[in-house]
Formats: C-alpha cells, structure tokens, sequence
C-alpha cells in the first residue's frame, strides 16, 4: 500500500498516479526517485559499472546482473582474440587420440593390455605436449577455465606416461627383484599407491563439473563420466591390492 502523509499518496512512491509519461507510454511504471535509473542486458559490463557508481539509485535486469557478477568479460589487452586462432580444438585433439586408445586397451579390445603402456609416447606428445600448448594459449586469451583444465589434464597425461616408463622407475621400486622392474605393476603396494592418483583426479574432475555447471551440457557431461571414470580406476587398483583380480577386471572394463 502506498505510503500516506495527511491524508495525500507520497509524490516520491512509484505509482500509476505519479507514474512519468514515458511510463505511460512502454506500459510500465518508473519510480520518481532522484537520479533513478534503469540498465538492461544490453549494456556492456564496464558501461553499467561506471554508471552504477554515479547513478543515485538504479535497477538492472537480472541478464545484466549476471553479466557483471557471476561471468564477467576478462579484459585482454590488443588485439589477441583476433591475432590468434582458438586453441581450444587443439586441446581436445590431444585429449581425445590419448584417452580413446587408453580406454580401448582397458576393455581389452583385440587382446590389449598392460595399462595402455604401448601408447605411452601418445601420453606424452599428443595428451601431455598438446593439452599444455593449448593450456598457455587460452591463459593469454584470458580463459581462465579452460586454461585450468587443459593444463592439469595436460599434466595427468605426462604424469601416466612417465609412471609407465622404465627409466622412471615408478613401478621398479615396487618389483621384489630389482632386474626384473616390471614385476612391479603386479606389486600390491604399488596398486594401492597408485590407486590414491586416480582417486584425486576423480575429486578434481569433481571441481570441474561443478564449476561446469553455468557453462555448457556438453562439458557437464565431460566431467561426470570423468569422475565415474577415475573412481572405477581407483577401484580397479585397490582390488588389484587386495588380490581380487577377478572384481578388478571388471571395474577396469566399465572405466574403459
């Protein structure tokens, strides 16, 4: 209800008495408050910023709002976004010719096998080099996200290829005979060490799909069958652990 004084409606309370002729005419009603204003979605980030500083009281449209405060524009300086192509294909090259043959050799298609340590040079070069480069580009066009990603992701694939590798020696140390390293993939200790790496990088995935969630389905669903992939990975090694290769396989399938 609208605020009396003496018996006579408030001139400065929006209403269709006080209402301005603009008003009238868009068939909407604007306040009479000083200096009141209204932005709408079209006005950029940086514009409506400077005016709601100088403006005495102003309301914006919930479009607007969500422009300026949940996804702001990052400010890159040049002309970068039109000097550079986009990096973001070059990164998901990588990321899928490294993980369609690992998951290929975890269903054991075709008799593969031995966690996927015949690509390890498309760990490296392709899944590792590539989702790096692609990383430290999208860094310098100012997409934070996705520079996140593909670089920790880029991280995870050198990461596995150097625990396959030999001269890493990450697997010998577990082997009980030191000429023979390889005997150490079938070490307990080492499945269940290394079953604790997937399990974290099922938790970080975790933090992406959630951080997802305001972007796009596409990347939603990415990141959820990423997590359901890595906690069927850590499964699969702490089974290994304890012995139950049988329990294990499958868990390795339904990661695959």
């Amino acid at each position: 209800m609208a605020e009396r004084h003496n018996g006579t409606l408030n001139p400065n309370y929006p209403s269709p008495q006080n209402s301005s002729d603009d008003s009238q005419h868009t068939g909407t009603l604007k306040p009479n408050y000083p200096n009141a204003e209204h932005l709408h979605d079209n006005v950029s980030s940086d514009q409506a910023l400077r005016r709601i500083r100088t403006a005495g009281s102003i309301s914006i449209s919930p479009e607007l709002f969500e422009k300026i405060y949940l996804s702001p524009q990052n400010n890159v300086k040049g002309d970068l976004r039109r000097t550079f192509g986009n990096p973001t294909p070059l990164a998901l090259l990588g990321f899928l010719l490294s993980l369609t043959p690992l998951s290929a050799d975890l269903m054991g298609w075709r008799g593969a096998g031995g966690n996927g340590a015949a690509d390890n040079g498309v760990y490296f070069f392709m899944g590792g080099l590539l989702m790096i480069i692609g990383g430290v580009l999208e860094f310098f066009l100012g997409n934070t996200f996705p520079f996140v990603v593909f670089c920790s992701f880029g991280g995870f694939w050198l990461s596995f290829g150097g625990t396959l590798t030999p001269s890493f020696n990450a697997y010998g140390a577990y082997s009980p005979d030191p000429s023979m390293p390889a005997q150490g993939l079938q070490s307990p200790a080492f499945a269940a060490s290394f079953g604790f790496f997937m399990l974290f990088m099922g938790l970080l995935c975790l933090v992406y799909l959630v951080c997802a969630l305001r972007t796009n389905l596409t990347f939603v669903v990415i990141f959820l069958f990423l997590v359901l992939g890595f906690a069927l990975l850590a499964g699969t090694y702490w089974n290994l652990a304890l012995g139950n290769a049988a329990f294990a396989g499958k868990l390795q399938i339904a990661a695959g």
